[in-house]
């Protein structure tokens, strides 16, 4: 199909005298006089190949040309003031989409929160949520398929991503609750040395695995690991199930299931912090608002 090369004016033109039917009030409608808007409707006219008004002493009407013309018109014009409109939205951070990968554990704390306040200030923006674990958030960020990462211990070599910490919280035993070091309140590290582990596998958060393996090695012993799970939850039942124990961050303790115990560790310096990652690039208002949102400055992206 032809494309056709209409200018705004001539089809802005066309519609307000095809709604005064009258070429002097239609010319101070459009801020003209009377002779530039006569030339407007003579070019669209030669553009359409037909008259659009009929043109009588005191009376101005439309054509058949001209009735078909006005719906298509009014669409075009009312199509892009939507599209400028929106692009404006969207060009000023008030519009658009934001792709939010998030670990699974943080639905349990800094992200419900998070979303809330942002939704309320952009209640405009599409917000595309993609539960991941470390690791994929940092290579999904590379690959600009999510535009924002909630996460646990981002990566120290990391010169394209910025990073800024959400929330730094201590880390807790993970017991079943038949375990004899459930009766006590907090338990000493070396006592879990005997126990076999259930952890998260390396590759999906190297970092928050080390950190949970050197707490150990601290306390005299190497964790041995008897179970692998991808999720905070699954770790948890399977320590409810009996297959062994966890050392995790302090917000495990809000999944609530049956036959398990979480309980305080000595010592409990040791913190674990959560993040929001982002490409350093990111041209992205959107990107800027969120971390606004989360409490920084937006501008400050080392």
């Amino acid at each position: 199909m032809e494309r056709p090369e209409l200018p705004l004016p001539q089809l802005h033109a066309f519609v307000v005298l095809a709604e005064e039917l009258h070429f002097g009030h239609a010319a101070a409608r459009l801020g003209i006089a009377q002779p530039p808007l006569s030339q407007q409707i003579r070019r669209l006219e030669d553009k359409v190949g037909h008259a659009l008004f009929s043109r009588d002493p005191g009376r101005v009407t439309l054509t058949p040309a001209g009735r078909e013309l006005l719906p298509a018109a009014r669409r075009a014009l009312a199509d892009l003031a939507d599209g400028l409109a929106a692009a404006r939205a969207v060009g000023s951070g008030r519009a658009g989409r934001l792709r939010i990968g998030f670990a699974a554990s943080l639905a349990l704390t800094v992200l419900p929160g998070l979303l809330r306040t942002f939704r309320q200030q952009f209640p405009d923006v599409l917000l595309d949520i993609h539960e991941m674990t470390t690791a994929p958030q940092i290579a999904a960020l590379h690959d600009k398929i999510i535009d924002i990462g909630l996460l646990r211990e981002p990566p120290a070599d990391e010169t394209e991503l910025g990073f800024r910490t959400v929330l730094s919280e201590p880390f807790v035993a993970v017991l079943p609750s038949t375990h004899p070091l459930a009766a006590q309140r907090t338990v000493n590290l070396a006592q879990l040395a005997e126990s076999p582990f259930v952890l998260l596998p390396r590759p999906v958060g190297p970092q928050l695995h080390d950190q949970i393996v050197t707490l150990c090695i601290a306390a005299g012993f190497t964790p041995q690991v008897a179970q692998h799970a991808v999720e905070w939850q699954t770790v948890c039942a399977l320590v409810g199930a009996g297959l062994g124990i966890s050392v995790a961050p302090a917000s495990i303790r809000r999944i609530r299931l049956k036959g398990v115990a979480f309980r305080g560790i000595k010592p409990s310096a040791a913190r674990t912090r959560v993040a929001v990652a982002w490409r350093k690039n990111d041209q992205n208002p959107l990107v800027a608002e969120l971390l606004a949102t989360a409490g920084n400055d937006p501008a400050d992206r080392s």
